[in-house]
């Protein structure tokens, strides 16, 4: 008679492990989820110059400054011509939204960028003092 329930292996003392109970007795899944979630700059101590560090948020902003003032040309086109003018109403707006998210977006960025950063220089200071204490 065929039974709808599993059919359990039939030693259960441990003396026969299953291969997902290997793999997770022998990985070391904290430090690989450690290295792979972090990039490579966290964990060095190599000073980095201010581009490298703000240059992402510099591009953020620069690229809605750019968005933005296309969406106050393409609007204020829809004042002067008079063909397609509901296009220029429709689509003007958009790209002056979309403009003014990415800026904000980007100069919120800078203050978050010197926080972290403060952040980590204390986490450095305090683990050279720790060291210094407990590794006499």
């Amino acid at each position: 008679m065929p039974s709808t329930m599993e059919t359990h292996p039939k030693s259960l003392d441990g003396s026969e492990k299953s291969p997902e109970s290997k793999d997770l007795i022998t990985s070391n899944t904290a430090s690989t989820l450690c290295i792979s979630s972090r990039s490579e700059s966290v964990w060095t101590n190599t000073p980095r110059n201010k581009w490298e560090i703000y240059h992402k948020p510099i591009v953020v902003v620069s690229v809605g400054g750019a968005i933005f003032l296309f969406g106050v040309v393409v609007t204020s086109l829809s004042c002067f011509i008079k063909t397609n003018k509901d296009v220029y109403k429709m689509c003007g707006p958009a790209f002056l939204s979309l403009g003014l998210m990415l800026l904000v977006c980007g100069f919120v960025w800078i203050p978050v960028i010197r926080k972290k950063q403060r952040q980590r220089q204390k986490s450095h200071f305090f683990q050279n003092i720790k060291s210094f204490f407990f590794n006499r």
